[in-house]
């Protein structure tokens, strides 16, 4: 089945790939890091500071969303970005990912997934159909298919299982998708663990279904990172050079460059945000833990080249004060700084690709990183 294509790829450097994706609510620069806002909003921090740090896109939730506050009331006040005051794109995870972490509240066939919320204990059923429903309720640009996915290390007969309960939800979602306006788009989800036979049945079954951009679903799950860039690198190739490639709930800058590297051009995760109301500025020189006691006397601002003003006019000695004392402006400044770093990241990556100089844009950052603390990793 024949989809129309919105991704525009602009050059590539080796595999990796710099693009444009057109939706109806803008344009999206790839390779693109998406914020989270689960529940429609970015946890410490205006809109404003989200788009001014180069964001093209943000991250909602369909499970929370359609908890609270109800996808047919965000319908009504005008979908997500009326609702929110988000005036760009959004995509919408599907609860996918809630079937995995919420196993205690729910129950899976082939019809769907019964949840018991978490907020009242209410009877909640999300079949693929309802998904696709709830997502074209909220009025998101890019809808996910609904899937299972499965925590690593698991046995391959689960892993298969919920595999083929997830090709068989992504042709129904297909299905549900046809009656969508023009412009909006539908992305399957590869499944398959850390099993690669099964990563590549699913992702040429999806292929044959046909969507409009691909993920890679069920990583950063609990396997090391060299597991998680080994099936990026076994997937990505079979995968349609004109759609966009996501991998989803990934990562540190690390597991960015080494995934672009691999061919991926969208991300999304909280550990910007997460880290920063913990006190973790993301740098140019690596992480910073300004929980730590040596910065309680120190005057210098994270990283005085940076066009970011919070980075670069904030001393060091204040930002640690902020977190010591639980202030909350201490967590808004140290998420504004993480997600301005994450977007001036992807603005150099894009700029990169674009001279053919990607190579060297890694081996650069990676210097400055071990100028300061090492980068983290998720291994």
């Amino acid at each position: 089945m024949t989809v129309p294509n919105h991704f525009e790829l602009l050059a590539t450097d080796g595999a990796a790939r710099t693009g444009r994706l057109t939706t109806p609510h803008g344009v999206v620069r790839t390779p693109a890091f998406m914020p989270v806002g689960s529940a429609g909003a970015m946890k410490g921090l205006h809109w404003r500071d989200v788009r001014e740090a180069g964001s093209d896109i943000v991250l909602g939730n369909t499970y929370h969303l359609m908890l609270r506050p109800g996808a047919e009331r965000i319908a009504a006040l005008g979908g997500l970005q009326r609702f929110t005051g988000w005036n760009g794109p959004m995509l919408t995870d599907s609860g996918g990912f809630q079937v995995m972490s919420l196993s205690a509240l729910r129950k899976i066939d082939d019809n769907g997934v019964t949840f018991r919320s978490h907020i009242d204990g209410a009877k909640v059923e999300l079949s693929p159909e309802r998904a696709v429903e709830v997502q074209r309720l909220l009025n998101s640009d890019i809808a996910m298919q609904l899937d299972e996915c499965v925590r690593l290390p698991a046995e391959r007969a689960d892993i298969e299982q919920a595999m083929q309960l997830s090709l068989r939800w992504a042709e129904r979602c297909r299905r549900a998708f046809e009656t969508a306006p023009a412009g909006y788009m539908l992305f399957g989800i590869v499944q398959g663990g850390d099993v690669v036979p099964l990563r590549q049945m699913s992702a040429r079954a999806l292929v044959d279904i046909g969507f409009h951009g691909y993920a890679i679903g069920g990583l950063a799950v609990g396997e090391p990172q060299a597991v998680m860039l080994a099936t990026v690198e076994d997937v990505a190739p079979l995968l349609p050079a004109d759609r966009p490639r996501y991998l989803m709930g990934v990562g540190t800058p690390e597991d960015l460059l080494e995934s672009i590297r691999r061919g991926i051009d969208m991300f999304d995760c909280v550990l910007p945000t997460r880290n920063g109301r913990h006190g973790l500025a993301f740098t140019r020189f690596g992480p910073v833990n300004l929980r730590n006691a040596r910065h309680a006397d120190d005057p210098r601002p994270l990283d005085e080249t940076s066009a970011w003003p919070s980075t670069r006019d904030v001393s060091r000695a204040y930002l640690h004060h902020l977190v010591k004392a639980g202030e909350t402006l201490g967590a808004m400044l140290l998420s504004e700084i993480n997600i301005a770093y994450y977007q001036r990241l992807m603005a150099d990556i894009r700029d990169a690709i674009s001279r053919g100089t990607f190579v060297e844009l890694c081996e650069r950052t990676r210097a400055e990183w071990a100028e300061g603390d090492i980068a983290p990793r998720r291994d």
